[in-house]
Parts: C-alpha cells; structure tokens; sequence
C-alpha cells in the first residue's frame, strides 16, 4: 500500500557537496550544499541550489565573481562539511576554521579546497529563482582529483573517492554501497 506524503524536495541519496568562491574582496569563502546535481554532458554542467531565505555569503560570492568551484568531500570529511553547511563566512572563515586550505584553481578564478579529493571548476552559466532557493547552472571547465583515486583509465572510482550522501529528509549523512551492476548493461535483458 502507498501513502501519499506532504510534498517536499526529495532526492535520494543527494551528494553533500562544497561550493566555494572569492568575495568582492578577494576571501575565499564555501558552504556545504545538499541540492546539486549533474544538467549536462555537453557542455559538461552541474546544477547547485543555494538557499535565498537565509543570508548566504557564498551565494553572493558565487554571483559577484561568476565562477566557482564544487568540492566533493569523503565520508572521512563530514564534520568538516557539516561545519561548513551551518556556519557563516559572515561570521568567520569556514576554511580555515576546520584546518583546511586552499588554492587557486588553475581555469577558474575561485578557491579549491585542497583537502577535497575530487574539485570540478565552474564557470556561472545561468541563474534563476526557484521558490526558495537560487539556481545556478556553472559550465565545468576543469576537474581537479587525487591521482589516488583514479583508475588506470584515469577515471575517478567512485569507491575510492568515498564521497558523502546526504539525506535531506532525515537530515542524516551516509556513505555509498558497494557496486551491484555495470550501468548501460545489466537492464539489456529486457531489449526485445
């Protein structure tokens, strides 16, 4: 039997990811974001969602500069993301808070936080107003990751990048499975 629920963003698992940039004065500044995701192969895009209620310094960073980084912190990271996500870079430096350090990125003007195994650097591409929050869509023009993490096709393994799965309903963290089927091929069976 289904029971209909109260209508809320629902997303399962969401990746718990770091967006940073360079204020007006040239800080570096980051919060930790449940609503993001992938929009685009070509031109490779990813989609973040920061909250306009609240007074977001990192929001207004990422649309003063118009380039950002996204983060992609490991489970071994979470109390530094979680900080990350409820302190604000009004009130004190984030980074430097939780001992992390960064780095320009190398096609992008904006931090990378160097302690992040995997960073993908973003162009602002759109913006718009969705209820809540301010949408923004970043062109990523470089990926940064540890080479420790890569296969030997030098594609990153999701298993070693152990990234951090956030769910928004339960305001709980996670850590990603194990490998159950190759993608674009388990479901085959059903071809006719």
């Amino acid at each position: 039997m289904k029971v209909n629920l109260k209508p809320r963003s629902i997303m399962y698992p969401s990746p718990a990811v770091v967006a940073s940039a360079f204020d007006e004065d040239g800080n570096a500044d980051c919060c930790t974001l449940a609503f993001a995701t992938m929009c685009s192969h070509h031109p490779p895009a990813v989609m973040i969602a920061i909250n306009t209620t609240l007074k977001r310094k990192t929001l207004k960073s990422i649309l003063y500069s118009k380039e950002f980084c996204i983060g992609y912190p490991s489970v071994e990271q979470v109390l530094e993301a979680d900080y990350m996500g409820i302190a604000s870079g009004y009130d004190t430096n984030k980074i430097e808070d939780v001992n992390f350090t960064y780095k320009i990125a190398e096609k992008v003007n904006a931090p990378i936080i160097n302690e992040f195994k995997v960073s993908a650097e973003c162009r602002l591409m759109h913006v718009a107003e969705v209820g809540s929050h301010t949408q923004i869509t970043g062109e990523v023009v470089n990926i940064q990751a540890d080479e420790e993490i890569l296969n030997e096709k030098n594609r990153i393994e999701l298993k070693k990048l152990n990234p951090l799965a956030y769910d928004d309903g339960n305001h709980d963290y996670y850590t990603v499975g194990d490998k159950i089927a190759d993608s674009h091929k388990c479901g085959l069976k059903f071809r006719k």
